[in-house]
């Protein structure tokens, strides 16, 4: 049987549609950081996103280094029920201050291991939240590389840094993308200012349609009251020869 041009053509966009699923799958599927970008020099609380890749194992383990190069004064985890978090610290080549006080080691790695019972399985994800402080003013991003262990032991390490100008790596340490906060502070006041001025173009529409509405209104009237003027004489006319 032949197949004609529109079924060839409805063909070629299903195979296409199938490789764009197929290719963004695995691409979805990554440890991540969520949201992907926070203001610099603020406290925030982000959470590490993780699938389950394996089609028979579930994930029982996930270890976060945090950098090194850009450490924080605050780490503080959101406790997860059925999973037991431990914070490790190192000593700072150079104290941090914060409040007043220098603080000579932080927070570096944090590892949640699943309790007995407790797992992510095939086909399910898991968020870790964090909160984190201060970030960081001379950096745009911050890199958090991830081991995530399953229960058939296979560990995949999530710590390949993305470069520019190359492929997204197999295997991409999640990132944080750091905007400067200026700039975050100073698109409220403009998002005000669009808005105040679409308000004052709804106003100042409404404020012309009810004007044209009261003017159709006045024309109406004056053209019913001629109307009825001029039925009132066509009756007299009429009424003129009988008498």
């Amino acid at each position: 049987m032949r197949t004609t041009p529109a079924r060839r053509t409805a063909l070629a966009a299903a195979v296409a549609g199938a490789a764009v699923v197929a290719l963004a799958g695995p691409a979805a599927a990554h440890v991540t950081v969520q949201p992907g970008s926070v203001p610099q020099g603020g406290y925030t609380a982000v959470a590490f996103r993780v699938p389950d890749e394996s089609d028979t194992a579930s994930t029982v383990k996930l270890e976060v280094s945090l950098p090194m190069d850009h450490p924080m004064a605050s780490v503080r985890i959101q406790p997860l029920p059925g999973w037991t978090a431990v914070l490790e610290k190192s000593k700072l080549d150079k104290p941090l201050n914060a409040h007043g006080k220098d603080i000579t080691e932080a927070v570096s790695k944090i590892t949640w291991t699943a309790d007995a019972g407790t797992k992510i399985a095939p086909g399910q994800f898991q968020e870790f939240r964090v909160s984190l402080g201060a970030m960081p003013t001379d950096t745009d991003k911050l890199t958090f590389k991830a081991l995530q262990t399953y229960d058939n032991g296979e560990v995949v390490r999530w710590i390949e840094e993305a470069k520019e100008g190359q492929p997204e790596p197999a295997k991409p340490a999640p990132v944080l993308t750091l905007t400067k906060a200026a700039a975050a502070a100073s698109a409220a006041p403009a998002a005000d200012h669009h808005a105040s001025q679409d308000a004052s173009g709804d106003q100042a529409a409404a404020k012309a349609d009810d004007s044209t509405a009261r003017t159709l209104g006045v024309v109406g009237i004056v053209v019913g009251v001629i109307g009825a003027a001029l039925g009132v004489a066509g009756l007299r006319r009429k009424s003129g020869p009988a008498s």
